[in-house]
């Protein structure tokens, strides 16, 4: 693709709000750890280079040849990448101290550089790199910004359209940040405002008649956002030559199956829906290990799709609901491969003798949404927390039984349904119940009981990398408290998670 930003990662944690950013100005970017730099450069109009947690001069700090970039492309370089650019005649240098802050102010920047034009001059909140800061730049290198007298916050290399920076453009704590990467981006690197969820939506759709043509393509549907936008763009390229089968394990919340399989009909969707709950309960008897019942549901869940594929003549390709975050954190910065298995048809390709076809692999989640949008999804659909794969069976903590299961989808959607009578919903990421494995004493009715314990579980987030817990209102948390333990038989207590990710995860197994 032509008018492409090469994002270079070196660990940062940042990395991918960079790409975010970038891919906020409508220009598109790719993602690449330092040790998988392609090849071919050809296509790439500009680099930005990632920060980094070491600092130059560590052991086992990140090395890259900076001539691949310098004098071929623009490149702002952030942190660590901008320090290691600047000693590049000298390597091997001491590690060096760290600020003491992460928060300063620009007390002077050169106003004639496009990097900071519409940029107020001083007084500007910029949140630092891990990197030193610089007093005395060497000969070739224009400070650009300051922080204090003598002590630069960017710099210029003279001859070139090279930028290094010491503190983060892609954060909220740096208040002109956006408009100092639009500025690298588009009045330097000369790139057009262009990636758009209808200029996707068109050549995406397009690209998929050229590949596919008159084949058929077989697609798990789970309800969630990813594999639903995935189905209705390739239903919109292929029409009926795409299979979706809708699988239900058992674990889905309370009447999913039967609301989400109506819903996919409404929409124009060729779905089967195949209900193998039994077979996948009657194997989860007995079993209370988290990774057992992980495995156990992958497993069953590759047999039935398998199985109910295979009934299909002809097809020959595997549609799979992969995003961007997939595809990134299955390769690590220092690049060796993590397993990451995906949307519960790990092995499926290559089992059945299928190709794989990923039409949302280039995009963020909010990508996905905004494509979704273009497509003419249900707002509703779109705005659907995010659910586990293994579904309840990882809140259902400890052993599952029909019974226990029953609870907890009834609690579950009363919890569910108090949120958006609240108007709650679409404030939270996600949301649900999980039923503990303990009881505790009480009274209904004038009478003693000894029942279950259920958890409310609700945070925000952005890429459920890192959660804080919602504070959500104590009348909601009391009436919800209250329907719960009168509405749901054999629960007794109702108990709120206030664990923040990390240390704590969102789910609890």
């Amino acid at each position: 693709m032509e008018n492409t930003v090469l994002i270079i990662d070196f660990g940062s944690q940042y990395t991918q709000l960079i790409a975010k950013q970038v891919r906020a100005l409508k220009i598109y970017c790719e993602i690449h750890p330092f040790q998988s730099i392609p090849k071919d450069l050809s296509k790439y109009k500009a680099a930005i280079l990632s920060g980094s947690p070491f600092v130059v001069g560590e052991a086992n700090a990140p090395q890259f040849d900076d001539a691949l970039f310098r004098k071929k492309m623009p490149v702002l370089a952030i942190g660590y990448s901008a320090d290691y650019i600047l000693n590049s005649k000298s390597r091997g240098n001491p590690p060096t101290e760290k600020p003491e802050t992460e928060q300063a102010r620009l007390s002077q920047i050169t106003t004639s550089e496009e990097l900071f034009s519409e940029v107020v001059s001083s007084g500007e909140k910029i949140c630092l790199t891990n990197t030193r800061t610089v007093s005395q730049l060497p000969d070739g290198y224009t400070p650009i910004a300051e922080i204090a007298p003598h002590t630069s916050a960017a710099y210029r290399i003279e001859g070139e359209d090279t930028y290094g920076l010491f503190f983060h453009p892609e954060v909220s704590e740096t208040s002109s940040g956006k408009q100092i990467l639009k500025n690298f981006l588009v009045r330097i690197a000369g790139l057009q405002q262009t990636w758009t969820a209808s200029a996707f939506v068109k050549d995406t759709i397009g690209e998929l008649r050229k590949k596919i043509g008159d084949e058929k393509v077989v697609l798990g549907l789970s309800g969630g956002v990813d594999s639903t936008v995935t189905a209705v763009l390739l239903n919109q390229a292929i029409g009926n030559h795409l299979h979706c089968i809708f699988v239900n394990h058992g674990l889905l919340r309370k009447n999913e199956f039967s609301e989400v399989l109506a819903q996919y009909k409404n929409m124009g969707l060729n779905v089967k829906g195949v209900d193998a709950s039994d077979k996948f309960l009657d194997e989860l008897a007995g079993v209370s290990d988290p990774e057992t019942k992980r495995k156990i549901i992958g497993r069953l869940f590759i047999e039935v799709f398998e199985q109910e594929a295979k009934q299909l003549e002809y097809v020959r390709y595997l549609g799979q609901g992969t995003i961007y975050p997939d595809v990134i954190e299955s390769v690590s910065y220092d690049g060796t491969v993590s397993v990451k298995s995906h949307h519960n048809v790990g092995g499926l390709p290559d089992r059945m003798n299928l190709k794989v076809v990923e039409p949302l692999r280039s995009l963020f989640k909010n990508e996905v949404r905004n494509v979704g949008s273009e497509l003419g999804i249900n707002p509703d659909v779109l705005g659907r927390h995010p659910f586990p794969g293994p579904g309840l069976a990882i809140r259902n903590i400890g052993e599952i039984t029909r019974e226990s299961l029953h609870v907890l989808k009834e609690a579950d959607a009363v919890f569910i349904q108090t949120l958006r009578a609240w108007n709650l919903y679409n404030k939270v990421w996600q949301a649900g119940a999980i039923l503990l494995p303990i009881s505790s004493v009480g009274k209904k009715d004038d009478k003693r009981t000894y029942e279950k314990v259920v958890a409310l579980r609700a945070v925000q987030s952005t890429n459920g990398m890192t959660a804080e817990w919602v504070d959500l209102p104590d009348g909601f948390l009391r009436e919800v408290s209250n329907k719960i333990i009168h509405q749901v038989d054999g629960v007794n207590r109702v108990v709120y998670d206030i664990s923040a990710k990390p240390p704590a995860t969102i789910e609890w197994e």
